[in-house]
């Protein structure tokens, strides 16, 4: 009698705790057979590719509702931003985002910040490189420092007003303590035209995209803007072995729209972490030139808040804040 009474408590315990475990996916309702995932950059660039390998691990480790890729290009980022910071908070509309977000607030582009949505989790970090036409007059940052007080004002850079491309050649404009003129472009994939055709001197570049075209002999990679040197280039100098130490990364993750709630957003960040985990993702991921940086609830809303206060000191000292 004994024996048979423990075997079903242990039987009930066990359905008990089953249930539990599979309440957070059942019980969630989400409205749609398929949400969007809206990133507010064309296709093929950066953003859009690191999303799409994120995108896929989450289909693929079973997702509900399963999640689509929707590129809102415009406006250097801010037209898809409107249009998932307006989207109805059911969890059918997710946004990726990145710093880029406060570089627009802070320059005075939008009167709105990180706060209107509601952080879900940080999934990949990519180092900053800064590359240059192939007839640029200098391979390295010394060099180019040189040239560009030789030469005021015509050192041509590409970047996204308002964006994070501008903020990094801010900074590396304010540490080699040179002047250029920034030409805007919206988004990646046209800063990276301009570089290839020599229109501009130099731009942002992602690990994965410097190494295709130093490989072709396309376009000059002159520094990595991170404390150790990248393991898709190894060969090329950090800022700070070239004497200028900075240390500039995209954080890309998924946000909500402000008010959707929250036993949502606890679904969404515990299937992130599921695929934060996944060795096929870590592998696509860093095949790109990024690397699985995850970060979620709390934690997450304190590197915003952390970042922020960061990058208004930044905005501040270089003389471009028009924080609202």
């Amino acid at each position: 009698m004994k024996r048979t009474l423990c075997a079903v408590a242990a039987l009930t315990a066990g359905v008990a705790f089953t249930g539990l475990s599979a309440t957070t996916a059942s019980a969630v309702e989400i409205p749609c057979n398929t949400a969007r995932l809206i990133v507010p950059w064309g296709a093929g660039g950066e953003s859009d590719i690191l999303m799409r390998i994120v995108n896929e691990a989450y289909n693929r480790l079973g997702g509900k509702p399963q999640v689509q890729v929707v590129t809102i290009s415009g406006q250097g980022g801010i037209k898809g931003t409107k249009a998932a910071m307006k989207a109805k908070p059911d969890g059918c509309t997710i946004f990726s985002t990145f710093q880029h977000i406060m570089a627009s607030n802070l320059t005075g582009r939008i009167d709105f910040t990180w706060d209107v949505f509601d952080p879900i989790a940080r999934m990949t970090q990519t180092m900053s490189l800064i590359g240059a036409g192939t007839e640029a007059p200098f391979n390295n940052y010394k060099e180019m420092q040189a040239w560009a007080k030789a030469n005021p004002n015509k050192l041509l850079a590409a970047g996204t007003l308002g964006s994070t491309s501008h903020f990094t050649l801010l900074q590396v404009q304010d540490a080699l303590g040179i002047e250029m003129k920034i030409v805007s472009y919206d988004g990646t994939a046209d800063r990276m035209k301009a570089m290839l055709a020599n229109t501009v001197h130099i731009g942002q570049v992602s690990e994965s995209t410097g190494a295709k075209h130093l490989k072709t002999g396309s376009l000059k990679i002159i520094a990595i803007n991170y404390p150790k040197r990248s393991k898709v280039l190894p060969s090329i100098p950090t800022a700070g072995e070239q004497g200028f130490p900075l240390e500039i990364t995209s954080d890309r993750g998924w946000v909500l729209p402000k008010g959707t709630p929250k036993e949502i957003n606890t679904y969404y960040a515990d299937m992130l972490e599921k695929v934060s985990k996944d060795a096929k993702f870590i592998e696509g991921i860093e095949s790109k030139g990024s690397f699985v940086k995850f970060t979620r609830g709390d934690e997450y809303v304190k590197w915003w808040a952390d970042t922020t206060k960061d990058w208004t000191r930044i905005a501040k000292n270089l003389g471009v804040y028009r924080g609202k």
